[in-house]
């Protein structure tokens, strides 16, 4: 194979897994390997991600998978994920489908490479908009989207219609970052189907996905064809964006204003045009397309778990009491709400992996040596269910896991749903600040009935998303009483999901 060689001396480009671990053939692979072929026996093209999880339940804390002329060393094991989390001895890897995005997004922050200059320029001057000063003024606009989203549902449930959860939340989110970050609007709630940026968004995530799976981008000369129309479709909404922005003034000193207008305060370099499109459409999937499906996967275990929805849902009541728009600071007071959004992160992280790569020759573990430029797939859904962490009930929901106590007590590094080190999401105060103020608005007005024959299905496409999750709205009682004891337990929250998407019936 061939490959060039980035500013830093590191090899750029796929590399497979013999080229960085001398050692590689003490570390386990899946049984009935074939020749060429690999690891393919009982692969699915759809779901790699769930099927890595299945893999790691029998290989353990760290394995490799062989597709075709590609080898991949996954890392699943708490004790080695700390220690792949050591920003002196390892950093940020670009592989598999976050390469694939580069087509798209580029430099952007979560595409570049850590030797190009542009991820530094872009965090420098964009960190200010994530401030607490920043957040507390894209409040009011959050709220706004929430109100349009609660109109959709009031709507559909006067009607009798059950709400499509993931297909709102995506909605919801899409508006949220598109109104604060660059004081756009889709018009999404208007619309009877996905606004095109979202269609074109979803395709260009599915098209990285399924590079994965083939062995030459050749055998998708079709899907090609039609990925390079989303891309187009994605630069020319973007530069309309900016081209309006441009000719119409400065806006509220949003994201684009940055982009647009702040130098580096060291150097005074500004962002390029072209890299300012990058960032926007970077923003604009990253922005919305996590945060969604944390919401969804939320709001499905809420439906499930009555007894938990109700002490989510009197902590609202308290802490909220009979203020009709809760302020900024109200938000992070809701810390059982934030708990249930962490332990649906701990299930299932949104973005569900990370890549690290060795910075000099190490051995990771003190087992297993690597090579400068070595990288392994942190497989995030496998380490938020290690059971030498999180017990021999790892796999149940249990929002208590996050108890201040509780988490004092566990080690570092074992609950990574925003990536880790400098290369962590820069947006994660954004996103978790809106999923919590948008469920407790949610659990204020509403009761949530999901359907008994559900079983959760989660799809894949680089972020993970309940697949064909509807839920039965019932408006809570007007003066419902805050102070009402919260139920300890019922029967439908034990018996919730008796079929695993990881492992499978009774498990």
């Amino acid at each position: 194979m061939t490959e060039t060689t980035t500013a830093a001396g590191l090899p750029k480009g796929f590399r497979s897994a013999e080229q960085g671990w001398p050692e590689l053939s003490r570390i386990p692979h899946p049984p009935r390997r074939l020749p060429v072929l690999g690891d393919v026996l009982g692969a699915s093209r759809t779901k790699p991600l769930q099927d890595s999880l299945r893999h790691a339940r029998r290989l353990g804390p760290i394995f490799r998978r062989r597709v075709f002329n590609r080898e991949i060393v996954f890392v699943g094991g708490a004790a080695l994920a700390a220690d792949m989390a050591d920003e002196s001895r390892f950093a940020k890897h670009v592989g598999l489908g976050v390469a694939n995005l580069r087509p798209v997004v580029g430099d952007g922050l979560f595409t570049a490479y850590n030797h190009e200059p542009n991820w530094q320029l872009a965090h420098d001057v964009l960190a200010p908009g994530f401030s607490r000063d920043a957040m507390a003024g894209y409040h009011p606009m959050m709220l706004a989207v929430a109100d349009r989203l609660m109109d959709h549902w009031d709507r559909e449930m006067a009607a009798g219609r059950t709400v499509d959860v993931p297909e709102d939340m995506t909605k919801l989110t899409l508006e949220t970052i598109a109104r604060t970050g660059f004081g756009h609007d889709f018009g999404s709630f208007e619309r009877a189907r996905p606004h095109p940026f979202v269609t074109a968004m979803v395709g260009t995530l599915t098209y990285a996905q399924r590079l994965n799976t083939v062995p030459s981008p050749f055998l998708l000369r079709r899907a090609a064809r039609r990925n390079d129309r989303d891309v187009a479709y994605l630069n020319r909404t973007v530069d309309d964006l900016v081209r309006a922005r441009t000719a119409g003034g400065a806006g509220d000193g949003d994201l684009l204003d940055r982009m647009l207008e702040t130098a580096h305060p060291e150097t005074g370099e500004r962002l390029s045009a072209e890299n300012v499109r990058r960032q926007v459409i970077t923003f604009l999937v990253a922005g919305h397309e996590t945060t969604s499906g944390a919401l969804s996967f939320a709001l499905h275990y809420l439906s499930r778990h009555p007894d938990v929805a109700a002490r989510a849902r009197a902590e609202v009541d308290r802490v909220w009491g009979g203020t009709a728009v809760p302020g900024y600071d109200q938000v992070a007071k809701l810390r059982y709400v934030r708990r249930v959004l962490d332990e649906s992160q701990r299930l299932w992280p949104t973005v569900p992996a990370f890549t690290r790569e060795a910075r000099e020759d190490t051995v990771l573990g003190g087992v297993h040596p690597m090579r400068r430029g070595g990288w392994a797939l942190v497989l995030t859904a496998m380490l938020h269910r290690d059971p030498e962490v999180w017990g021999a009930d790892a796999d149940r929901f249990e929002p208590d896991r996050f108890d201040p106590q509780a988490v004092r007590t566990r080690p570092p590094h074992t609950f990574k749903p925003f990536g880790t080190g400098a290369r962590a999401c820069i947006g994660r105060q954004f996103a978790l600040h809106e999923a919590t103020l948008v469920l407790g608005l949610l659990l204020r007005r509403y009761d949530f009935r999901g359907d008994p024959a559900y079983r959760l299905r989660v799809t894949e496409r680089l972020t993970l998303m309940p697949e064909g999750l509807r839920l039965r709205l019932e408006r809570r009682a007007p003066g419902a009483d805050p102070t009402a004891p919260v139920p300890t337990g019922t029967a439908e929250g034990a018996a919730s999901d008796v079929r695993c998407p990881v492992h499978g019936a009774a498990d």
